[in-house]
C-alpha cells in the first residue's frame, strides 16, 4: 500500500489569521522541511512507505482509513541535522493512525502489531517513529487540545482524502484552546528538565547524555515562550510564527522574566528547525539547566496562579493546596482509573476522584523545585503519597514520577 502523500499542511507567510467564523483554514506545504537537502526530503517520503506498506499487511482489507503524519516533518518545519555527508532527519515522525470502527477495541487488538511496526520502521529510519491510533468519529467530536490544534493546522496526509478534516473545523480555532492544555505542555516539558536533571547529576555523563540534555532544554524553551501566548489566545502552530508573536507580547502583562522567555523562545526555535549533537561539556550544561529551570518555575507559577485564580507563596504551597488542578475527566471514570493503577490503596486515597495526572502536578514542581526534605517532613510526605513510594531517595522517587508520566502524560 503506497503513500499519496498528501500535502495538507499550512505555512504563516500565505495565511494562518483567523476568519470571521473564528476558523483558520489549511494551506498547502509540500515540503517536511524548510530547507533540508533533496535527499532527506526523498528520504523522509520513504519513511513513509514504508509506514503505509506496513500498515497494510498488518491490518485487514478496509479497516485502514487515513494516515496521517503530524510533528514538526507534518508541518514542513520538520528538524535538519546538517552533517559532513548531507542532511539527517533529528525529530520523531508521528504518524496519526484513523481505523474505522471503536477506537478502544482496535487499540486493544491491534497496539501490539502496530507496536512491533513502530520498532522495525524506527531500526531503518535511524530515528524514532511512533504510531497514535485513531478514530475519525471520535475526533469530529472531540474537544480541542493543543494536540488537536496542531495536527488539524500543519499536517500532511499520507494516505487518505484531502477532505479527510472538513467537519473538525472547531480543531482550527487556537483561541479555543483551554488554560489546562498549557499546563499540560508545561508539564510535559518540564518533566523533560526533571529527566535532564538526573542526567546531569551521573557522575558517568557520556555524549548520549549531553545530547538529551540539550534536546529537553531546547524543547522547554520553545514551551516557556508557548504558555504565554497560549494564556492570550495567541499560539500559532507554525514556531516562526510564535516567535513573532510573542514579541508583541506586552511585558507588563506578565512579568519582569518575559525578556528572557522571548530570548529563550528564540533559542528553541533555532534548535529545532536546526538541531545539533550537542558538544557542551557537562558543567556548561549544568548552567544553562539551573537558569532555565529557574525561569521556568517563574512561568509555572505564573500560569498556574492565572488558571486557577488563587496565589501561591511557593511552590510548596503550590504542591499541598488542595484544588482541583485537572479538571477534564469525569469523577466515575477517575475512581476506575485510579482502581486500575493503584489498587484498593487508589480509592482509599483522597485523590481517587481525580485523574491521576493531578498527582504528577503536585510531585514535579518539588521534585524539581522545593528541597526534598528527610523522611517525615511534608515534601517527603507528599512524595510517597502523590507517587505511591515509600522512604527513598530523590532519584527514587523520579522513577516513580516517570513511570506515571509515561501513561497520564
Amino acid at each position: 500500500m503506497k503513500s499519496k502523500h498528501s500535502t495538507n499542511g499550512t505555512s504563516p507567510e500565505a495565511g494562518g489569521e483567523l476568519s470571521r467564523s473564528g476558523q483558520v483554514s489549511a494551506i498547502l506545504a509540500p515540503r517536511f522541511t524548510l530547507d533540508g537537502d533533496a535527499a532527506l526530503e526523498k528520504e523522509l517520503a520513504t519513511i513513509c512507505d514504508w509506514v503505509c506498506d506496513g500498515l497494510g499487511q498488518r491490518l485487514p482489507a478496509g479497516k485502514l482509513e487515513a494516515v496521517v503524519l503530524g510533528g514538526g516533518y507534518g508541518r514542513g518545519e520538520g528538524g535538519v541535522l546538517r552533517e559532513k555527508d548531507g542532511d539527517r532527519p533529528y525529530n520523531d515522525m508521528e504518524f496519526y493512525v484513523y481505523l474505522r470502527g471503536n477506537s478502544h477495541l482496535n487499540e486493544f487488538r491491534y497496539r501490539a502489531k502496530l507496536g512491533a511496526l513502530e520498532h522495525e520502521v524506527s531500526a531503518k529510519a535511524g530515528i524514532e517513529v511512533e504510531f497514535k491510533l485513531q478514530s475519525l468519529k471520535q475526533t469530529q467530536k472531540d474537544r480541542v487540545s493543543m494536540f488537536s490544534y496542531d495536527l488539524a493546522m500543519g499536517h500532511r496526509i499520507v494516505l487518505g482524502s484531502k477532505t479527510l478534516f472538513e467537519h473538525c473545523g472547531h480543531h482550527r480555532n487556537a483561541r479555543k484552546i483551554p488554560s489546562p492544555e498549557l499546563t499540560r505542555l508545561l508539564m510535559n516539558r518540564c518533566s523533560g528538565l526533571l529527566f535532564a536533571k538526573q542526567r546531569l547529576e551521573d557522575t558517568d555523563f557520556s555524549p548520549d547524555d549531553a545530547d538529551f540534555v540539550a534536546r529537553n532544554l531546547a524543547k522547554l524553551r520553545l514551551a516557556i515562550g508557548d504558555v504565554v501566548l497560549g494564556f492570550y489566545g495567541q499560539y500559532h502552530w507554525s514556531c516562526r510564527e510564535r516567535s513573532r508573536r510573542l514579541k508583541k507580547i506586552r511585558r507588563n502583562t506578565c512579568g519582569p522574566w518575559l525578556d528572557a522567555v522571548r530570548h529563550e523562545h528564540q533559542k528553541g526555535m533555532e534548535f529545532k528547525l536546526h538541531p545539533s549533537r550537542s558538544t557542551v561539556s557537562q558543567k556548561e550544561l549544568h548552567q544553562d539547566f539551573h537558569a532555565l529551570s529557574e525561569l521556568a518555575g517563574n512561568v509555572w507559577l505564573w500560569l498556574e496562579e492565572l488558571r486557577l485564580e488563587r496565589k501561591f507563596n511557593s511552590f510548596a504551597d503550590y504542591a499541598l493546596a488542595e484544588d482541583n488542578k485537572c479538571h477534564q475527566r469525569n469523577p466515575l471514570r477517575n475512581f476506575l482509573i485510579n482502581l486500575q493503577q493503584f489498587g484498593v490503596a487508589g480509592v482509599l486515597s483522597d485523590s481517587r476522584f481525580r485523574y491521576p495526572r493531578e498527582r504528577m502536578l503536585r510531585a514535579l514542581p518539588v521534585l524539581l523545585w522545593e528541597r526534598v526534605e528527610a523522611p517525615g517532613e511534608p515534601m517527603q510526605l507528599l512524595l510517597q503519597e502523590q507517587l505511591y513510594i515509600g522512604l527513598g531517595k530523590a532519584e527514587c522517587f523520579i522513577d516513580a514520577y516517570e513511570c506515571l508520566w509515561r501513561r497520564f502524560r
